[in-house]
């Protein structure tokens, strides 16, 4: 499977004009078109209808398209018939229940792409695990579709869940997990260990998410412009930490040619698995 290579996801409320205009020139790798929380139950429809236009617009400077779908089936239904549309990248669904609610989505984008005419197969899914049963069921959910290719835990629902607030140590084992899940299915994990911040502690936000990303995200979502380069920055990879890997796979490759399986490069001893991190390095940062 090869995944999209994303740092930064940007939350945009597909109805509003306000945001769907400049989303564009956010620099976000994606732009979350959303249909769920941060539009009203009245004017879901409208937001619905309003897809078709601002997919082409948002993204005007590569960003791929993500939608965000609501959980209630009935409005999953005509969520995804409204986004299976040529332009869209994937779906992101909400308050996902377990690997079978997972493929009945599947299914609906199944049949929304064969009567848009898009290539089956073509429109993939994000999942968000919301509650605690959902939880612990998290590597069956990351494993269930070919469609599935990223997982991320949806902390303020989570923690309404389980009866706390929304704090890193509420969250932590749970947002750890999902590292796990994803990367044995070979799926993206989404998300940072902490909660939703980065107006009030810019400098804290920063921290947060270069610990996540040393622990194993891949991308994370975000609410607000502001945050996009912080996450592209923490997410990314420096031409320092490129060149870097480039010098100790070059140095491994030689001590492999004299039938060395270990060599000491820069003070460290580097083998296989040292190495393949650095390989991981240079492929993200293509």
């Amino acid at each position: 499977m090869t995944l999209p290579n994303w740092r930064s996801l940007l939350f945009v409320p597909a109805a509003r004009e306000k945001f769907v205009g400049r989303a564009h020139e956010r620099g976000a790798d994606a732009i979350i078109l959303d249909l769920e929380d941060s539009i009203a139950p009245p004017e879901k429809p409208a937001a619905r209808a309003a897809l078709a236009g601002a997919v082409p617009r948002v993204s005007a400077n590569g960003a791929d398209v993500v939608v965000r779908i609501n959980r209630p089936m009935e409005m999953s239904v005509l969520d995804i018939a409204a986004s299976v549309i040529p332009g869209v990248h994937s779906l992101m669904c909400t308050k996902v229940m377990g690997a079978d609610h997972v493929r009945l989505l599947a299914e609906l984008i199944a049949t929304a792409e064969a009567a848009q005419g898009i290539a089956p197969g073509t429109v993939k899914m994000l999942a968000l695990v919301e509650d605690a049963a959902a939880v612990l069921r998290m590597g069956e959910i990351a494993a269930a579709h070919p469609r599935l290719i990223g997982i991320g835990v949806g902390a303020e629902d989570l923690a309404t869940d389980i009866q706390a607030e929304p704090s890193a140590d509420a969250l932590d084992w749970s947002k750890r997990m999902c590292i796990i899940a994803a990367r044995a299915a070979g799926i993206l994990p989404m998300g940072f260990l902490g909660t939703v911040a980065g107006f009030s502690d810019p400098d804290g936000y920063r921290q947060v998410l270069r610990r996540s990303n040393r622990l194993g995200f891949a991308c994370t979502t975000c609410i607000h412009p502001s945050q996009v380069a912080v996450i592209n920055e923490e997410y990314g990879v420096s031409a320092e930490a490129v060149d870097r890997a480039r010098r100790l796979v070059a140095a491994f490759e030689v001590a492999l040619a004299q039938g060395h399986g270990a060599v000491a490069f820069e003070g460290e001893m580097i083998d296989i698995p040292v190495v393949e991190r650095a390989r991981a390095v240079i492929a993200r940062a293509r």
